[in-house]
């Protein structure tokens, strides 16, 4: 059974970091891409970044670039996404994904598993 497992939120206040990380389980993700979505509520599941299979190509929202990065440990079969200089408007659940392909969108639609999320919230 493949599993996705996020960790790492908290409360937090502005200008702060985190890292979350996405443990998976059930099989190996290596070759996969992995994707970092959040929601805020009241609105829809937003594409953060992700990472490409084999290679490790980054690619991020224009609302995060410079400030996020994300991560991955093929042998820990983990991803990371590091969140500097935090912001208020950062505040979601943020769900990791993996694709059943080596590539990444933004489209929710093309990642085949998901974790459960974990809540981030940014202070003033």
């Amino acid at each position: 059974q493949v599993q996705l497992v996020e960790s790492g939120g908290g409360l937090v206040q502005a200008g702060d970091s985190l890292r979350l990380s996405c443990q998976a389980s059930g099989r190996t993700f290596s070759g996969n891409g992995m994707g970092w979505f959040r929601q805020a509520p009241g609105k829809g599941r937003e594409f953060v970044g992700g990472i490409t299979g084999r290679v490790g190509h980054t690619s991020y929202a224009d609302s995060v670039k410079a400030r996020f990065t994300i991560s991955r440990d093929n042998a820990k079969n983990t991803v990371y996404l590091q969140m500097n200089n935090l912001k208020p408007e950062d505040t979601a659940v943020y769900y990791c994904a993996a694709s059943s392909s080596s590539g990444v969108t933004s489209s929710v639609g093309w990642y085949d598993y998901w974790g459960q999320g974990t809540q981030v919230t940014v202070s003033v």
